[in-house]
């Protein structure tokens, strides 16, 4: 049930969501990491950490872009990205499927023009949810940003975990396959446990 403050009159009402006073909506939420970041940035100066780190978020920030997405926040050497927050979690979805494809391939540009920069090159994990989540602007000052809370939020987060643990580079849920209306049958399955950090209750995947 949306509140209004009192000075508002009842048309101001009947137009279009503000996202950012808050709302529940079912999106897709994507979150990356760079493998091993830590110890390929050990030994380099801050400029050339800096340096690195700027370049692969600008290739990261442009995939989620160009899928439809929008990213959230970076976090460390990782990306948050919510897709579907206008379109819906079907949309959302196939867009985060999209994305995923396209940092891959934006990955592999970077790697190829920072090869002799990085001796070794970059490696991401990337893990994919969709659920209900609270969106809205929150912060204090200068550091409020237009974000999403709840479960939906940390299981793609620990899907992305997970990336370490099955060796590969995307994690995605059976609900998002679902969907995104795609065949799961030429997919690789492992059946996982996610613990729902606000419910403390184990989750299915």
């Amino acid at each position: 049930m949306p509140l209004l403050p009192p000075f508002v009159h009842v048309s101001d009402a009947l137009g279009s969501v503000d996202l950012a006073l808050g709302i529940e909506r079912e999106i897709a939420v994507l979150f990356a990491d760079i493998r091993g970041f830590t110890a390929l940035a050990e030994g380099r100066l801050p400029y050339d950490v800096v340096f690195v780190l700027n370049r692969y978020f600008a290739a990261m920030g442009n995939a989620v872009e160009r899928a439809g997405g929008r990213v959230d926040k970076f976090l460390g050497d990782g990306v948050m990205a919510l897709f579907g927050v206008e379109s819906g979690a079907t949309s959302g979805c196939r867009d985060a499927l999209l994305a995923a494809r396209l940092m891959s391939e934006r990955l592999a540009e970077l790697n190829q023009s920072l090869v002799e920069e990085l001796g070794q090159p970059l490696r991401i994990g990337i893990g994919i949810h969709v659920g209900p989540v609270i969106v809205g602007e929150m912060g204090y000052r200068n550091a409020t940003a237009l974000t999403a809370i709840g479960d939906a939020v940390n299981t793609a987060s620990r899907l992305q975990e997970m990336s370490k643990d099955f060796d590969c580079e995307l994690v995605v849920s059976a609900d998002v396959l679902a969907r995104a209306d795609l065949d799961g049958a030429r997919f690789a399955w492992r059946e996982a446990t996610v613990e729902a950090v606000s419910s403390g209750l184990p989750s299915r995947l």
